[in-house]
């Protein structure tokens, strides 16, 4: 990296001034240190959302919003999507390179003697009420794996960090499927080690005691696929999250709940979730027309739900690649819901309209990996469950770099007061 540029920052009502050092990373724009800008004038920045603040040096995952790329460690998600897997895409988030085979075998072994929740945690589950929301639930028990694993949470070994890692990525499939099993009142089923890492999931979710579970091949793939997608995505709000928490020297259970709950909302890994309840409320194909009318309208507070995306201002690369693959799904299932007929309609209207088109409002990530999930049985609120069990690897490739980055220190954002001033207190007598 090269620090031997600087911006010079003048405030003319004071004549005091910082030259600040202009940061460059591998790939993307220069970066304004601005370490020492109050020493220097006094002054704070102010930028809501963080839109333009770097808060971190990272090595893992590499976006370019305008060009439509996005890079795991260096490698285009294009290219991990067709030629990866989940497992080893988490391998590579961890630790920087893809593995060799020995590598991988021994990550694949950890990670499938780490699946079984102790068996007090299922307990836990029954403090919940029946239709408790999959997503309260997978925070709760998430944080409770702090509990079960107290006695190996020095966050200042890294073999702790590693371990905590192997069972975070193991368990998080495991506590989903229980906290979906869980809300239907079905028996939680234990993990399946002869099966591999998306597969035993299906099974944990969708097999009953009375009948084994066959499963095609193409869910599998499918679900592989939207978690590698899903698995990082640089400095987004829920990771953004993690590392603040992460930066208090909490545990990496602590910290991966509190990146679920920031990846609950609509506006982040809902998203998905909003698509499909958008698809209810239009209907039917024959209502798709007016729909897409009212989106138009400047005048209508409707907006279609899973299109455009505030990353990616030309082309989401995610979307292209999930396109393929859902209309496949659809194909290989044969699946005959309306829903997946107005999402269809939907898709076909967005991609021809000019409207659409000249503003860069093609269905994006959420919009195909709701209708995936649709196809394959899983229920609207177990949507972003499945982007927390992939967005875990990241989470904790983040949580691990920021423990092992020198000169870390605990986040700390500075705010504009707009209260009132100073005054004194007034007896209530007097009020």
């Amino acid at each position: 990296m090269s620090e031997s540029k600087i911006v010079k920052l003048v405030d003319e009502s004071s004549n005091r001034s910082s030259e600040l050092p202009l940061i460059s990373g591998t790939l993307g724009p220069a970066c304004i240190d601005i370490g020492t800008l109050y020493k220097d004038t006094g002054h704070f920045t102010y930028d809501p959302g963080y839109g333009s603040t770097a808060s971190t040096k990272s090595a893992i995952t590499y976006i370019d919003g305008d060009q439509g790329v996005l890079l795991y460690r260096g490698y285009p998600i294009e290219q991990l999507a067709q030629k990866s897997g989940f497992l080893e895409v988490s391998y590579l988030l961890l630790n920087g390179e893809l593995p060799n085979k020995a590598q991988f075998e021994g990550f694949e072994h950890d990670i499938t003697h780490h699946t079984m929740m102790h068996e007090a945690q299922k307990n836990f589950f029954h403090g919940f009420h029946h239709d408790a929301h999959p997503m309260a639930m997978l925070a709760a028990a998430v944080a409770s794996l702090s509990a079960f694993y107290h006695d190996d949470l020095n966050v200042d070994d890294p073999a702790d960090r590693k371990l905590a890692a192997i069972r975070l990525i193991a368990k998080m499939p495991t506590i989903a499927a229980a906290c979906y099993r869980y809300s239907i009142g079905w028996p939680m089923r234990y993990p399946r080690n002869n099966l591999e890492y998306v597969d035993r999931f299906l099974h944990m979710m969708f097999e009953v005691p009375s009948e084994p579970l066959q499963m095609n091949p193409v869910a599998a793939r499918a679900l592989d696929l939207l978690f590698i997608l899903h698995a990082d995505h640089e400095q987004n709000a829920s990771t953004s999250t993690v590392r603040l928490v992460g930066s208090t020297g909490a545990n990496p259970y602590a910290s991966i709940a509190a990146g679920i709950t920031a990846l609950w909302g609509p506006a982040h890994g809902g998203a998905n979730e909003a698509v499909l309840k958008q698809l209810k409320e239009i209907g039917t194909p024959d209502k798709v027309e007016t729909a897409v009318k009212r989106a138009k309208d400047k005048n209508d507070s409707f907006r279609l739900m899973g299109f455009g995306h505030r990353v990616y201002k030309n082309f989401d690369p995610r979307a292209k690649i999930i396109r393929e693959m859902c209309h496949k799904v659809l194909a290989e299932l044969g699946v005959n819901d309306p829903l997946l007929d107005v999402a269809m309609k939907l898709e076909e209207a967005a991609l021809k309209d000019d409207y659409f088109v000249e503003r860069k409002l093609y269905p994006n990530v959420d919009f195909y990996s709701g209708i995936i999930y649709k196809a394959l049985g899983i229920p609207t609120e177990m949507f972003t469950v499945m982007f927390a069990i992939a967005r875990t690897s990241g989470w904790i490739a983040h949580w691990i770099e920021q423990h092992e980055t020198p000169g870390s220190r605990i986040g700390r954002p500075r705010q504009i007061y707009t209260g009132a001033d100073v005054r004194d207190y007034v007896p209530t007598a007097k009020r």
